[in-house]
C-alpha cells in the first residue's frame, strides 16, 4: 500500500496532446493543457518491483515511436507540439505582406525560402560551388591556413580538420578566451574508426559507400568517387587515432592546455597560424586553450605527409557533408540515409516543415522566440514563475539552516552557493540583434550561410572579454532546462520522465543539435 501511494503521488504531470491525425497541421494556439494523465500508468505492474513501468508503462504502450524519430518521450511530444505552434507563427508571417517588423520579415522570409523546395531542387549543388572553387584554387599547402579560416567562418563545422572558437577560461571562468579544439571527423567519435567488432566494421563500410555516393552527386565518376572516399576515411582514421576518447574528454584537466601563439605554432610547424588568425579577423589573439595538443601534432604530420590533392579531397567532402541539408533532395536523402537511418535507426526523414522550423529556431532563435513568448509566456507569467522559483529557493535555505547533520561552516558555504544561482525564466531580458543578418526570400542556402557567419562572428567576438552571464544557451521555445556550474545559471523549464529509445540511439549521431535532458528507459522496435 505504501509503495502504491508513493507511486500515485509522484506520477508525472503530463499533458494531453493532439491525436496523430492532427500532427501535420500548423497551430495557432497550444494543443495541450496541464493535467494528470492516469492513462500513462500501468496499473498491472507492481510499483514495488518496477516503479518506472508502473508510472510510465501506459504511456509507452500508447505512444509508439514515430517513424521520423529515433527516440520518443513526453518531452519529445511536447517539443513536437511546440514545433507545430512555431510552424503556425512562421506560416502566418511568411504570407503576411504588410505590417511585419524587421525580425518578423526575417524569420518569415527565411521560412519561406526553406519551404520553397522547387527552387532548392532547381539549384542542386550549385550554391556550394563558390566554396568548392576556393578549395580547387589552392596552389600549395601554404594556402591552407587562409582557406580553412574562410571555411570555418562560413560553415562553422569542426569536421574541417579542427574547431576554432571561444569559451570560458578554465582557470578563470569570468573570462572568455580562444579555443582550438580537436575535430576532423564525420562519424560521432573516435571509436567508430578504431573498434574492430563486426558492427563497427559494417558501419565503416557503409560510411565509405555513403561518401562515394556523395562525391558522385558532386559530379565525379564512380571509380574516382570511390577513390576519394577511401582518401577521406584514411584521413579521418588518422585523426581519430590521435583524438581523446569520450572518457578522457570528461576530464577537464585533459582538455586545458593554455598556450601562446609561439607554443601553438610549435605544435603545427607547417601551418601558419598568423595567416589563419588574420584571415579569421583574430589577429589580436595572443593566448588560447588547445584542448588536444596530441591531436594537433598528429594533424601537422598528416599535412606534411599528404598530397595537396588529398587535402583538397578531404575539404571538399566536409563542405558537402556540412552543407548537405541546405542542398537539393538527393543530397538531403543521401545524408539522412546514412547519418540518421543507418547510425540512429530513424526510419523516415522528417517532413520539410519540421526541418525548416528547427532551422529558424537554431539560426534566428531569439527573433522567433520573441514571437513565441508574445503568444505563450508574457511578462506576468514570467514574474509568477520567478516568484515560485524564489519561494522554492527560500524553502531550500530554511531547510539548510535547520539541518542537524551539517556543520555551521558548511551551512554558510551551502547558502552562499544557493545565493549565487542566477535564475533565467522563459526568455532573456535582452534580445539578440539580428539586424546585420541579410535574409532573402529566394536564397535558402545563402540564408543558412549568412546566419551561420553571423553566429560565428558573434562567438569569436567574445574572445578577450568578460563572460556575459545574461546570455542564454537555449532559445525560448526550447523544451529543456540546464544548469551551468561555471555560469551559475539555472533555467527552469518543463521536465518529464517518460521516454522511448531506438536501439541505435545509444550511439550519438554526428548531428548538430541540442541534447534534451531526460531520464529514459529503452523502448524500441527491433
Amino acid at each position: 500500500m505504501r509503495c502504491s501511494l508513493i507511486a500515485l503521488l509522484t506520477a508525472q504531470v503530463l499533458y494531453m496532446g493532439l491525436p496523430a491525425t492532427a500532427q501535420d497541421k500548423p497551430l495557432t494556439e497550444f494543443p495541450y493543457t496541464p493535467g494528470l494523465d492516469t492513462s500513462a500508468l500501468d496499473t498491472t505492474a507492481n510499483p514495488c518491483e518496477d516503479f518506472y513501468q508502473y508510472t510510465c508503462g501506459g504511456w509507452i504502450k500508447n505512444n509508439p515511436i514515430p517513424a521520423d524519430q529515433a527516440r520518443w518521450s513526453v518531452y519529445g511530444k511536447l517539443y513536437q507540439d511546440n514545433q507545430r505552434f512555431l510552424w503556425g507563427i512562421l506560416e502566418t508571417l511568411s504570407h503576411k505582406e504588410n505590417g511585419n517588423t524587421a525580425n518578423q520579415h526575417k524569420i518569415g522570409d527565411y521560412f519561406a525560402a526553406c519551404m520553397d523546395e522547387a527552387t532548392v531542387e532547381t539549384r542542386g549543388a550549385t550554391p556550394m560551388q563558390p566554396v568548392l572553387d576556393e578549395i580547387a584554387a589552392m596552389r600549395s599547402k601554404a594556402d591552407l591556413p587562409a582557406v580553412l579560416a574562410k571555411l570555418h567562418l562560413s560553415i562553422a563545422d569542426n569536421g574541417l580538420y579542427f574547431g576554432f572558437g571561444s569559451d570560458q577560461d578554465f582557470s578563470n571562468s569570468s573570462n572568455v578566451i580562444a579555443f582550438a579544439t580537436g575535430g576532423g571527423l564525420s562519424l560521432p567519435d573516435r571509436d567508430y574508426y578504431t573498434k574492430l567488432d563486426t558492427k563497427s566494421k559494417d558501419l565503416r563500410a557503409k560510411y565509405l559507400a555513403h561518401v562515394a555516393r556523395m562525391f558522385a552527386l558532386m559530379g565525379e565518376a564512380p571509380a574516382l568517387a570511390q577513390q576519394h572516399a577511401a582518401t577521406v576515411l584514411r584521413t579521418e582514421t588518422t585523426l581519430a587515432r590521435a583524438t581523446l576518447s569520450v572518457v578522457d574528454k570528461r576530464d577537464p584537466y585533459k582538455l586545458f592546455h593554455k598556450m601562446d601563439l609561439i607554443q601553438l605554432q610549435a605544435l603545427t610547424p607547417g601551418f601558419d597560424w598568423g595567416v589563419y588568425l588574420k584571415a579569421a579577423g583574430l589577429a589580436d589573439v595572443s593566448a588560447l586553450n588547445v584542448t588536444e595538443p596530441k591531436f594537433y601534432r598528429a594533424m601537422a604530420r598528416h599535412w606534411k605527409n599528404s598530397s595537396l590533392d588529398d587535402i583538397k579531397v578531404y575539404l571538399r567532402w566536409h563542405v558537402a557533408h556540412a552543407q548537405a541539408s541546405s542542398l537539393s533532395s538527393d543530397f538531403v536523402t543521401e545524408n539522412f540515409n546514412y547519418f540518421s537511418k543507418t547510425l540512429r535507426g530513424t526510419p523516415l526523414q522528417q517532413p520539410r516543415w519540421k526541418r525548416c522550423v528547427a532551422l529558424v529556431d537554431a539560426q534566428l532563435g531569439e527573433a522567433l522566440g520573441q514571437e513565441f513568448v508574445d503568444r505563450a509566456f508574457g511578462p506576468e507569467l514570467k514574474n509568477k514563475t520567478l516568484v515560485m522559483t524564489e519561494q522554492i529557493e527560500q524553502a531550500m535555505r530554511d531547510e539548510l539552516e535547520h539541518l542537524d547533520w551539517m556543520s555551521p561552516a558548511t551551512k554558510v558555504k551551502a547558502i552562499d552557493k544557493l545565493k549565487a544561482i542566477v535564475n533565467k525564466i522563459g526568455y532573456p531580458d535582452r534580445w539578440r540583434d539580428y539586424s546585420s543578418v541579410a535574409i532573402a526570400r529566394d536564397d535558402f542556402y545563402g540564408n543558412v550561410t549568412r546566419a551561420m557567419q553571423f553566429e560565428v562572428h558573434r562567438q569569436l567576438g567574445k574572445i578577450g572579454k568578460p563572460l556575459d552571464r545574461g546570455e542564454w544557451g537555449m532559445t525560448p521555445p526550447t523544451v529543456n532546462a540546464y544548469y551551468s556550474a561555471d555560469e551559475r545559471h539555472q533555467l527552469p523549464r518543463w521536465g518529464v520522465a517518460t521516454a522511448s529509445v531506438r536501439p541505435q540511439d545509444g550511439r550519438r549521431a554526428g548531428l548538430r543539435q541540442h541534447w534534451r535532458h531526460h531520464w529514459s528507459r529503452t523502448h524500441s522496435r527491433l
